[in-house]
């Protein structure tokens, strides 16, 4: 089994409170929306207070061409990605001393929100001093559900070669693919809710030399992880890929599906496994937004204090995407834990599908 040994988050320099972007909302939607007063309230009502750009509030009053947003992401992506890294390596919350670069083996770059060939992976790889063999894995088109995914797909290569390490990268800036001209009512609540942010999470085999650098008695363990996907199910969330630019596709049904179908999704994993939901300890839910969290409680049969960690994320940032979950696992392993503990990692994106995820604190080497 592979171990997380740290986490850190990143947060692109522009911070926009939640206020002035809906003044900016009213102005860009008010023609097109008798009842613009109304749709606002997705703003008020979203639980949101602040989020956090790439780009400044006037880059987002002016029409951009695909090249130009994506020139911004790769020359962001990769610059925010670098110092999430360091972050991550030199966390003195989770490691006792300073991971160098050339001691991990594989870097996963997940990430939906641009296009770059060379992947962004190598592009980081340049700026910081990793060995030359070490093995790229990007991850590319998984949204929300990205964060989640990757730390599966490193639990995965670290069964395989238990004495490895491996980098989880999730670096998403939502705000570069907005569209100002799209007046479509999910165009103005992707407005209200998606921001941009950057996390990094170091997940090393059973057998690496880099668990002896933890700095806690325990940590999160990753027993099991489970994949699913909802057949034909499209259009539910994702891109529509047009001249212009990635334009969003966020259906209303999301929090019914959230709590139609989910629960038993998680049922099943947690007998899988000979558990049930009543024995997690931590619940940590990517916020995909206020009512999704409202979905997964109802659902799931869950009290509010299993979603503050989330709720406090989504807050805080925003929806940001497949660093999100990061965010929100990066506060949970703050928190003193005993042996034993057990979380739930769980993410939703397009496909539609889940990524969970069943981590127990345990790993002792002090």
């Amino acid at each position: 089994m592979a171990s997380i040994l740290s986490v850190a988050s990143y947060d692109p320099p522009n911070e926009l409170p939640q206020d002035q972007t809906m003044e900016f909302a009213r102005e860009l939607f008010s023609d097109s929306y008798q009842d613009i007063e109304r749709l606002l309230k997705v703003f008020a009502n979203g639980d949101i207070e602040k989020r956090n750009f790439a780009v400044p509030l006037e880059w987002f009053k002016n029409d951009h061409s695909l090249g130009e947003r994506n020139d911004q992401y790769i020359e962001s992506a990769t610059a925010y990605s670098v110092e999430a890294i360091k972050k991550c390596l030199a966390n003195p919350s989770f490691l006792t001393r300073t991971i160098d670069p050339s001691e991990v083996d594989a870097i996963i770059c997940v990430s939906s929100t641009g296009m770059a060939t060379p992947s962004l992976d190598a592009r980081i790889m340049n700026k910081l001093p990793f060995r030359a063999e070490t093995k790229r894995v990007p991850i590319w088109g998984l949204g929300c559900a990205g964060g989640a995914a990757g730390l599966s797909r490193a639990h995965d290569y670290c069964l395989a070669y238990p004495k490895s390490s491996v980098l989880v990268v999730c670096v998403e800036l939502c705000g570069l693919t907005f569209q100002k001209q799209d007046q479509s009512k999910s165009n103005l609540i992707g407005t209200s809710l998606f921001a941009d942010g950057v996390a990094c999470a170091l997940v090393s085999g059973a057998n690496s030399p880099l668990i002896e650098a933890s700095a806690h008695a325990y940590h999160p363990v990753i027993r099991s992880t489970v994949s699913t996907l909802m057949n034909d199910s499209e259009d539910v969330m994702g891109w529509d890929v047009k001249d212009n630019g990635l334009n969003v596709v966020f259906s209303r049904s999301i929090p019914t599906i959230v709590a139609n179908w989910l629960k038993p999704n998680v049922d099943k994993f947690m007998a899988d496994e000979g558990m049930e939901l009543s024995e997690i300890d931590e619940f940590i839910a990517h916020p995909g937004g206020k009512k999704v969290l409202e979905a997964y409680e109802k659902a799931l049969g869950l009290s509010s204090d299993k979603t503050d960690l989330s709720r406090q994320v989504l807050k805080e940032h925003g929806n940001m995407s497949s660093p999100t979950v990061l965010y929100v696992l990066e506060k949970c392993m703050e928190h003193p834990h005993e042996h034993g503990d057990k979380g739930l990692v769980a993410a939703l994106g397009p496909g539609f599908c889940s990524e969970m995820l069943l981590v127990e604190w345990a790993g002792g080497v002090h």
